[in-house]
Protein backbone atom coordinates (compact mmCIF):
# COMPACT_ATOMS: atom_id res chain seq x y z
CA UNK A 1 0.00 0.00 0.00
CA UNK A 2 1.59 3.95 -0.77
CA UNK A 3 2.05 5.72 1.83
CA UNK A 4 -1.09 8.37 2.63
CA UNK A 5 -3.49 6.41 0.36
CA UNK A 6 -6.87 6.14 1.64
CA UNK A 7 -8.21 2.99 2.45
CA UNK A 8 -11.96 2.57 2.66
CA UNK A 9 -11.81 1.69 5.72
CA UNK A 10 -10.35 5.18 6.35
CA UNK A 11 -13.89 6.60 4.38
CA UNK A 12 -15.28 5.10 7.59
CA UNK A 13 -17.59 6.97 10.42
CA UNK A 14 -15.87 6.84 14.01
CA UNK A 15 -17.11 4.80 17.05
CA UNK A 16 -19.15 7.37 19.19
CA UNK A 17 -18.39 6.93 22.35
CA UNK A 18 -21.79 8.57 23.91
CA UNK A 19 -23.69 6.80 21.19
CA UNK A 20 -25.54 3.72 23.67
CA UNK A 21 -25.17 1.07 20.72
CA UNK A 22 -22.76 -1.60 21.18
CA UNK A 23 -19.60 -1.10 19.26
CA UNK A 24 -20.88 -3.92 16.80
CA UNK A 25 -23.62 -2.25 15.43
CA UNK A 26 -22.01 1.05 15.38
CA UNK A 27 -19.48 -0.63 12.73
CA UNK A 28 -22.68 -2.10 11.07
CA UNK A 29 -23.91 1.36 10.69
CA UNK A 30 -21.06 2.69 9.23
CA UNK A 31 -20.77 0.13 6.61
CA UNK A 32 -24.54 0.69 6.03
CA UNK A 33 -23.97 4.16 5.58
CA UNK A 34 -21.31 3.50 3.03
CA UNK A 35 -23.22 0.86 1.18
CA UNK A 36 -26.50 3.37 0.58
CA UNK A 37 -24.38 6.35 0.24
CA UNK A 38 -22.28 4.69 -2.84
CA UNK A 39 -18.60 4.58 -1.32
CA UNK A 40 -19.20 0.82 -1.15
CA UNK A 41 -20.65 -0.30 -4.18
CA UNK A 42 -22.29 -3.08 -5.33
CA UNK A 43 -20.01 -5.79 -5.81
CA UNK A 44 -17.08 -4.06 -4.11
CA UNK A 45 -15.72 -5.95 -1.68
CA UNK A 46 -15.19 -4.59 2.30
CA UNK A 47 -12.39 -4.43 4.39
CA UNK A 48 -11.06 -7.29 5.93
CA UNK A 49 -12.29 -8.26 9.77
CA UNK A 50 -8.73 -8.02 10.52
CA UNK A 51 -8.65 -4.44 8.84
CA UNK A 52 -11.61 -3.32 10.66
CA UNK A 53 -10.80 -4.26 13.80
CA UNK A 54 -7.55 -2.55 13.59
CA UNK A 55 -9.54 0.43 12.42
CA UNK A 56 -12.08 0.14 15.46
CA UNK A 57 -9.36 -0.93 18.08
CA UNK A 58 -11.77 -3.69 18.94
CA UNK A 59 -11.70 -7.33 18.92
CA UNK A 60 -12.42 -9.52 15.86
CA UNK A 61 -15.64 -11.19 17.30
CA UNK A 62 -17.30 -7.30 17.81
CA UNK A 63 -16.52 -7.38 14.03
CA UNK A 64 -17.95 -10.16 13.18
CA UNK A 65 -21.13 -9.70 14.96
CA UNK A 66 -21.32 -6.48 12.81
CA UNK A 67 -20.70 -7.91 9.72
CA UNK A 68 -23.71 -10.49 11.19
CA UNK A 69 -25.69 -7.60 11.10
CA UNK A 70 -25.28 -6.73 7.62
CA UNK A 71 -25.82 -10.32 6.33
CA UNK A 72 -29.05 -10.37 7.83
CA UNK A 73 -30.30 -7.44 6.11
CA UNK A 74 -29.13 -9.30 2.85
CA UNK A 75 -26.56 -5.85 2.22
CA UNK A 76 -23.42 -8.26 1.93
CA UNK A 77 -22.73 -12.01 0.73
CA UNK A 78 -19.96 -14.06 2.19
CA UNK A 79 -17.56 -15.63 -0.17
CA UNK A 80 -15.75 -18.85 0.32
CA UNK A 81 -11.97 -17.80 1.09
CA UNK A 82 -12.23 -14.07 -0.90
CA UNK A 83 -14.52 -12.10 1.69
CA UNK A 84 -17.43 -10.22 2.59
CA UNK A 85 -18.98 -8.41 -0.60
CA UNK A 86 -22.15 -5.18 -0.67
CA UNK A 87 -24.49 -8.04 -2.30
CA UNK A 88 -25.01 -6.94 -6.51
CA UNK A 89 -28.98 -6.42 -6.16
CA UNK A 90 -30.82 -5.04 -3.58
CA UNK A 91 -34.57 -5.43 -4.70
CA UNK A 92 -35.75 -7.41 -1.45
CA UNK A 93 -37.59 -6.99 1.54
CA UNK A 94 -36.11 -4.68 3.83
CA UNK A 95 -36.31 -2.51 6.73
CA UNK A 96 -36.57 0.85 6.36
CA UNK A 97 -35.29 2.24 9.76
CA UNK A 98 -31.40 2.12 8.83
CA UNK A 99 -32.15 3.53 5.12
CA UNK A 100 -33.54 6.85 6.03
CA UNK A 101 -30.79 7.51 8.72
CA UNK A 102 -28.16 7.09 5.73
CA UNK A 103 -30.33 9.35 3.68
CA UNK A 104 -29.62 12.04 6.93
CA UNK A 105 -25.73 12.41 5.77
CA UNK A 106 -26.76 14.44 3.08
CA UNK A 107 -26.95 18.09 2.74
CA UNK A 108 -29.99 18.14 1.25
CA UNK A 109 -32.67 15.87 2.46
CA UNK A 110 -35.92 15.03 0.53
CA UNK A 111 -38.38 12.16 1.36
CA UNK A 112 -41.55 11.57 -0.35
CA UNK A 113 -43.87 9.21 1.00
CA UNK A 114 -47.63 7.68 -0.42
CA UNK A 115 -49.55 5.83 1.50
CA UNK A 116 -52.54 5.62 4.32
CA UNK A 117 -51.12 7.20 7.20
CA UNK A 118 -47.27 7.82 7.50
CA UNK A 119 -46.87 6.20 11.09
CA UNK A 120 -43.98 3.96 9.56
CA UNK A 121 -42.71 7.20 8.61
CA UNK A 122 -43.03 9.39 11.82
CA UNK A 123 -41.35 6.10 13.68
CA UNK A 124 -37.91 5.68 11.40
CA UNK A 125 -37.94 9.50 11.42
CA UNK A 126 -37.51 9.70 15.54
CA UNK A 127 -34.00 8.44 15.28
CA UNK A 128 -32.01 10.63 12.97
CA UNK A 129 -34.20 13.67 14.03
CA UNK A 130 -32.42 12.78 17.44
CA UNK A 131 -29.24 12.71 15.98
CA UNK A 132 -29.85 16.04 14.44
CA UNK A 133 -30.79 17.81 17.66
CA UNK A 134 -27.79 16.32 19.04
CA UNK A 135 -25.22 17.48 16.39
CA UNK A 136 -24.34 14.11 15.19
CA UNK A 137 -25.90 14.15 11.72
CA UNK A 138 -25.93 18.31 10.22
CA UNK A 139 -28.14 18.08 7.24
CA UNK A 140 -28.50 21.84 5.40
CA UNK A 141 -31.90 20.99 4.52
CA UNK A 142 -34.59 18.87 4.84
CA UNK A 143 -37.93 18.66 2.74
CA UNK A 144 -40.96 15.85 3.26
CA UNK A 145 -44.03 15.59 1.17
CA UNK A 146 -46.83 13.47 2.27
CA UNK A 147 -49.51 12.12 -0.30
CA UNK A 148 -52.30 10.47 1.62
CA UNK A 149 -55.36 9.08 1.05
CA UNK A 150 -58.61 11.86 1.54
CA UNK A 151 -60.66 10.67 4.45
CA UNK A 152 -63.12 13.11 4.27
CA UNK A 153 -64.64 11.36 1.01
CA UNK A 154 -66.55 7.75 1.34
CA UNK A 155 -63.84 5.13 0.59
CA UNK A 156 -63.48 1.20 0.14
CA UNK A 157 -60.57 1.31 2.90
CA UNK A 158 -60.99 1.33 6.00
CA UNK A 159 -64.67 0.37 6.12
CA UNK A 160 -67.05 -0.98 8.04
CA UNK A 161 -66.60 -4.78 7.61
CA UNK A 162 -69.64 -6.17 8.93
CA UNK A 163 -71.63 -3.90 6.51
CA UNK A 164 -69.46 -3.80 3.67
CA UNK A 165 -69.79 -0.15 3.27
CA UNK A 166 -68.25 2.88 3.90
CA UNK A 167 -68.83 4.36 7.41
CA UNK A 168 -67.63 7.64 8.99
CA UNK A 169 -66.91 6.86 12.07
CA UNK A 170 -64.44 4.13 10.80
CA UNK A 171 -63.01 7.75 8.43
CA UNK A 172 -63.35 9.81 11.62
CA UNK A 173 -60.94 6.82 13.32
CA UNK A 174 -58.37 6.70 10.33
CA UNK A 175 -57.98 10.89 10.37
CA UNK A 176 -57.09 10.76 13.88
CA UNK A 177 -54.58 8.17 13.35
CA UNK A 178 -53.02 10.05 10.64
CA UNK A 179 -53.19 13.55 12.00
CA UNK A 180 -51.33 12.36 14.64
CA UNK A 181 -48.32 11.05 12.13
CA UNK A 182 -48.51 13.83 10.36
CA UNK A 183 -47.92 16.45 13.64
CA UNK A 184 -45.62 14.14 14.83
CA UNK A 185 -43.60 14.55 11.71
CA UNK A 186 -44.23 18.18 11.33
CA UNK A 187 -43.70 19.70 14.70
CA UNK A 188 -40.53 17.49 15.30
CA UNK A 189 -38.86 18.35 11.62
CA UNK A 190 -40.22 22.41 12.49
CA UNK A 191 -38.55 22.32 15.57
CA UNK A 192 -34.96 21.78 14.35
CA UNK A 193 -35.46 25.04 11.97
CA UNK A 194 -36.46 26.98 15.00
CA UNK A 195 -34.00 25.83 16.74
CA UNK A 196 -31.46 26.58 14.16
CA UNK A 197 -30.18 23.27 13.60
CA UNK A 198 -31.24 23.07 9.91
CA UNK A 199 -31.25 26.41 7.18
CA UNK A 200 -34.62 25.06 5.93
CA UNK A 201 -36.91 22.29 7.00
CA UNK A 202 -40.31 21.86 5.11
CA UNK A 203 -43.21 19.50 5.21
CA UNK A 204 -46.23 19.46 2.86
CA UNK A 205 -49.30 16.98 3.03
CA UNK A 206 -51.80 16.53 0.37
CA UNK A 207 -54.45 13.89 -0.29
CA UNK A 208 -55.97 12.52 -3.04
CA UNK A 209 -59.23 10.16 -3.59
CA UNK A 210 -57.30 6.93 -4.08
CA UNK A 211 -57.35 4.36 -1.49
CA UNK A 212 -54.85 2.98 0.06
CA UNK A 213 -53.01 0.29 -2.31
CA UNK A 214 -49.25 0.35 -1.14
CA UNK A 215 -46.85 2.81 0.45
CA UNK A 216 -43.96 4.29 -1.78
CA UNK A 217 -41.04 6.04 -0.27
CA UNK A 218 -38.74 7.69 -2.25
CA UNK A 219 -35.45 9.34 -0.42
CA UNK A 220 -32.73 12.12 -2.02
CA UNK A 221 -34.23 10.93 -5.03
CA UNK A 222 -31.79 7.97 -5.24
CA UNK A 223 -33.68 5.47 -3.51
CA UNK A 224 -37.54 3.86 -3.48
CA UNK A 225 -39.45 1.27 -1.43
CA UNK A 226 -42.10 0.17 -2.40
CA UNK A 227 -44.81 -2.04 -0.15
CA UNK A 228 -48.55 -3.62 -0.82
CA UNK A 229 -50.88 -2.87 1.76
CA UNK A 230 -52.83 -6.36 3.11
CA UNK A 231 -56.40 -5.82 3.54
CA UNK A 232 -57.44 -6.97 7.21
CA UNK A 233 -60.31 -7.69 9.08
CA UNK A 234 -59.77 -5.51 12.56
CA UNK A 235 -61.46 -5.19 15.70
CA UNK A 236 -61.38 -1.63 17.54
CA UNK A 237 -63.24 0.00 19.48
CA UNK A 238 -65.21 3.42 17.87
CA UNK A 239 -66.71 5.90 20.67
CA UNK A 240 -66.92 2.94 23.39
CA UNK A 241 -68.51 0.13 20.39
CA UNK A 242 -66.61 -2.56 19.71
CA UNK A 243 -66.68 -2.68 15.90
CA UNK A 244 -65.10 -4.95 12.89
CA UNK A 245 -63.29 -2.88 10.39
CA UNK A 246 -61.95 -3.78 7.13
CA UNK A 247 -58.47 -1.90 7.84
CA UNK A 248 -55.33 -2.16 5.58
CA UNK A 249 -51.87 -3.59 7.14
CA UNK A 250 -49.42 -1.39 6.59
CA UNK A 251 -46.87 -1.64 9.63
CA UNK A 252 -45.37 -5.05 8.91
CA UNK A 253 -45.79 -5.46 5.24
CA UNK A 254 -42.62 -6.32 3.31
CA UNK A 255 -40.83 -3.58 1.92
CA UNK A 256 -38.62 -3.89 -1.51
CA UNK A 257 -35.95 -1.72 -2.01
CA UNK A 258 -34.48 -0.08 -5.39
CA UNK A 259 -31.18 1.63 -5.56
CA UNK A 260 -29.62 3.86 -8.12
CA UNK A 261 -26.07 2.62 -7.14
CA UNK A 262 -26.80 -1.42 -8.43
CA UNK A 263 -24.14 -2.18 -10.61
CA UNK A 264 -25.65 -4.93 -12.80
CA UNK A 265 -28.37 -3.10 -13.64
CA UNK A 266 -30.42 -0.26 -14.48
CA UNK A 267 -33.91 -1.27 -14.45
CA UNK A 268 -33.51 -0.31 -10.51
CA UNK A 269 -32.88 3.37 -11.39
CA UNK A 270 -35.67 3.20 -14.22
CA UNK A 271 -37.76 2.18 -11.77
CA UNK A 272 -37.14 5.24 -9.42
CA UNK A 273 -37.62 7.57 -12.00
CA UNK A 274 -41.30 6.20 -12.69
CA UNK A 275 -41.80 6.13 -9.08
CA UNK A 276 -41.01 9.49 -8.66
CA UNK A 277 -42.77 10.58 -11.77
CA UNK A 278 -46.07 8.87 -10.14
CA UNK A 279 -45.56 10.68 -6.95
CA UNK A 280 -45.35 14.32 -8.98
CA UNK A 281 -47.91 13.94 -11.58
CA UNK A 282 -50.33 13.54 -8.84
CA UNK A 283 -48.74 15.70 -6.31
CA UNK A 284 -49.05 18.70 -8.78
CA UNK A 285 -52.86 17.29 -10.47
CA UNK A 286 -54.91 15.60 -8.52
CA UNK A 287 -53.58 16.52 -4.44
CA UNK A 288 -54.78 18.60 -2.15
CA UNK A 289 -53.72 20.48 0.30
CA UNK A 290 -54.18 18.29 3.68
CA UNK A 291 -55.21 21.12 6.76
CA UNK A 292 -52.54 21.24 9.94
Amino acid sequence: MLCGMPTQSDQLADLDPDDPRSPAQQIANALRAAILTGKLAPGDKLPSQNDLAARYNVARETVKRGLALLHAENLTVSRQGSGVFVRQRTERAVGLRPHIEAAFQRAHVSIDFAGFSGETLNGALAEPLDKVRAGRLTPESIAIRLLLSDLDRPTSLPSNAETGEDDPAVRARADRIVRRSVEGITEAVHELATMGLVHSARVEVRTHDMPPSFKLYVLNGTEAFFGLYQVVDNRVSIDGTPTVIRDVLGKDSELFHFADTDGDTSISREFIDQLQQWFNTRWETIAKDYPL
